[in-house]
């Protein structure tokens, strides 16, 4: 059975990703921040999934909790691994009005923390069969699609995260290990909200159908949920 862990499982598109993989017959190790709000995760286990689903919680900038749930899982194939957790930041500010403090968090969880995942999880990648990262990033962190300004704290943390994905690729795939940045689309979640274009369930499906096809020439790309490539 093919396995996959994903960060930020509990809601939205992390929550969307596990009901897919689950119908689709995956082992699913499932991270959330905070365990008492995995009460639809719960419901999965209860329903159907005793077998294939596992909770964890995980705050991806705990980098202690971050390490011990890697010592807990030594020795276990992890196929795929999908941090979807992520941070928006405070909204509607412009050139002048940022917040430093936001943008240092943000920056660290959006960022940094997918930096250390890769670190952890490795061995776990190395045992398993399809050996791909995974990182959700968004086209507002492309450079050449920045024709409007402002979004300073969100935009920057995700043009890092693409560089962090592009520098995993150059180190990783030599040793079979294939890295993407994925843009999920305009999604109808807390933070893309109500006026969005599509369902979490629709963008889950896009991303997957990605993840399922990537080739290792495309290990290091920025790629759409419809499989589109997206200029850095």
């Amino acid at each position: 059975m093919a396995s996959v862990l994903i960060t930020g499982a509990n809601r939205g598109i992390g929550l969307a990703l596990v009901k897919l993989y689950l119908a689709k017959g995956w082992q699913v190790l499932a991270t959330v921040r905070n365990e008492s709000s995995a009460n639809t995760l719960r419901e999965l286990i209860d329903q159907a999934h005793q077998a294939s689903l596992s909770i964890y919680e995980l705050d991806v900038v705990n980098y202690q909790q971050v390490t011990a749930l890697a010592k807990s899982l030594v020795g276990v194939p992890i196929d795929v691994v999908i941090n979807n957790a992520g941070l928006y930041g405070p909204k509607g500010y412009g050139f002048g009005h940022c917040d430093v403090e936001a943008w240092k968090q943000v920056m660290e969880v959006n960022a940094i923390a997918p930096a250390k995942l890769a670190e952890v999880f490795y061995a776990n990648l190395q045992q398993g069969n399809k050996k791909v990262f995974a990182a959700l990033s968004s086209r507002v962190g492309s450079h050449t699609e920045n024709t409007k300004g402002g979004g300073y704290i969100y935009r920057s943390s995700k043009a890092a995260l693409n560089s962090v994905i592009k520098s995993l690729s150059n180190d990783l795939l030599s040793e079979g290990i294939k890295t993407v940045a994925l843009h999920p689309g305009w999604v109808k979640t807390d933070m893309g909200g109500p006026n969005a274009l599509i369902t979490p369930e629709a963008s889950a499906m896009g991303l997957k159908h990605v993840l399922d096809n990537l080739t290792a020439k495309e290990s290091g790309s920025f790629i759409s949920y419809d499989g589109s490539k997206i200029p850095w």
